[in-house]
């Protein structure tokens, strides 16, 4: 019997991370966003556990969008190496401050990170519905600035990176909102393989359920992305925004 419920198991998280990695390439996010209050509520996982599982599945995901979307987008390298750099110095910073906070303050502020992001979409979204290009605001060479607080995001709550990259590169710097997505990916990278270490290093990591969530995320991601270009910009960042506001309101009944 535990044989068989090992494989149910494992045979869940297989078909959850599917579902985690479509959505995670359709936004952007790599999963990891819904994975972890998931992961809270599933299986009762603190706060810190949830997040190093969750990045075992973003990491391979990400990585597969980056490349999904560059396929179909022009990509600034230069400026997305430079978010890159940044991402990899404060991530690692932040992630070996967030192992030592409890897991309870991590929980309540993740929450709150949540529904500051959601107001801020909902603010955009007032904002009349444009096809045009976006104009840029603030000069390309601040773009590692980016990189520096989605790092510290990436550290403290494993998927904080490519939420305020996107809306940071489309407003300020004049990306598109698939461009600024497919470079929220790339600087979500390095972030996460920093931070994935950091917490394995700590024992915050559940293997068994991350593997089986990576190996579904890995067979999804690419048709999420695929479906991500098919939407208007518009409808994807409501879904961005709805997504954000479920998880926020999940995380805070979970308090």
């Amino acid at each position: 019997m535990p044989d068989q419920h090992l494989i149910l198991t494992v045979v869940f998280n297989l078909i959850m991370g599917v579902g985690l990695g479509a959505v995670g390439g359709l936004l952007g996010i790599g999963g990891g966003l819904i994975a972890i209050p998931v992961l809270t509520f599933l299986y009762g996982m603190d706060q810190h556990l949830a997040q190093g599982t969750a990045l075992v599945m973003i990491t391979p995901n990400v990585l597969i969008g980056f490349i999904r979307y560059r396929q179909r987008n022009q990509i600034d390298m230069g400026a997305t190496g430079g978010l890159a750099v940044a991402t990899i110095i404060t991530s690692f910073i932040s992630a070996r401050f967030a192992s030592m906070v409890g897991a309870h303050s991590l929980q309540f502020a993740f929450a709150i990170f949540l529904i500051v992001l959601a107001v801020y979409f909902l603010w955009q979204l007032r904002a009349r519905a444009s096809t045009a290009a976006p104009k840029a605001a603030v000069p390309k060479k601040f773009i590692p600035a980016v990189g520096v607080l989605s790092g510290a995001m990436s550290g403290l709550f494993t998927v904080g990176g490519g939420l305020v990259a996107v809306p940071a590169l489309v407003s300020l710097f004049g990306a598109t909102q698939m461009q600024a997505q497919a470079m929220a990916l790339a600087l979500v990278i390095p972030g996460s393989i920093v931070a994935l270490f950091t917490y394995a290093h700590a024992g915050h990591v559940s293997w068994i359920t991350g593997i089986p969530l990576a190996i579904g995320g890995i067979t999804s991601v690419s048709w999420g992305v695929a479906l991500a270009h098919k939407f208007s910009p518009l409808k994807v960042r409501v879904l961005f925004c709805s997504v954000l506001v479920a998880t926020a309101v999940m995380m805070l009944l979970q308090k």
